[in-house]
């Protein structure tokens, strides 16, 4: 069954219902420039709803070892997603030092971008392809051409991101198959603000896939 990532979550009501209705990720958003942006003392109190059997994802964009130190110390993450230019060997001793599974995210325009892939894999756990940022590094609501991933072998588990909605996810499951579904902006009421009807809805769809 496709695994859903409900991600930019920052209240406990929307946090209650991904839970409820068993998202498998949820993420907070360490990207201060992000509309979805929580700080420390709030994903601690947000973390504090979430069960083991869920696993608590923190976005970053290009961190620094000391800012992910500081985080990790007080938020009981399970699992980092780098959503910048992290190289390979960056990754690597992100990995080394925390010992946390990492997603990395690529984004995608054509073919050629998946070739950067392989660098990756043996240095992270998951790979999320998502659309080529022209704003924020995700949660734009913009889709990639999926034909683009025809014929794709993953190396790793991996996540779909961009322009996913309660409505069209259950056709990207059919059409790719991706290991794990992601969304952030396809299950808010405006920009930033998550709907409980709309995550309700997201994951219902992707269980009945």
């Amino acid at each position: 069954m496709t695994k859903v990532k409900i991600c930019g979550l920052s209240t406990p009501e929307t946090i209650t219902v991904a839970i409820e209705e068993k998202a498998d990720f949820i993420g907070f958003v360490f990207y201060e420039p992000s509309p979805r942006f929580v700080d420390i003392e709030t994903a601690s109190y947000l973390a504090s709803f979430v069960p083991d059997s869920v696993q608590k994802v923190g976005l970053f964009v290009n961190p620094s070892m000391d800012d992910l130190e500081t985080i990790l110390n007080a938020v009981p993450l399970n699992t980092l997603q780098l959503h910048g230019d992290e190289t390979p060997e960056q990754c690597a001793a992100i990995k080394e030092k925390f010992d946390l599974p990492l997603i990395k995210v690529f984004g995608i325009e054509n073919k050629d971008d998946l070739n950067a892939i392989d660098a990756y894999k043996d240095h992270v756990d998951w790979i999320m392809l998502d659309a080529k940022p022209e704003e924020l590094p995700g949660g734009n609501g913009a889709a990639f051409d999926w034909s683009i991933l025809e014929g794709f072998e993953s190396p790793l588990p991996w996540m779909l991101a961009g322009g996913l909605t309660p409505e069209n996810v259950q056709d990207a499951i059919h059409k790719i198959k991706p290991t794990a579904v992601d969304v952030s902006s396809g299950v808010e009421s405006e920009k930033g603000v998550k709907d409980a009807d709309k995550i309700r809805a997201f994951i219902r769809a992707v269980k009945q896939a």
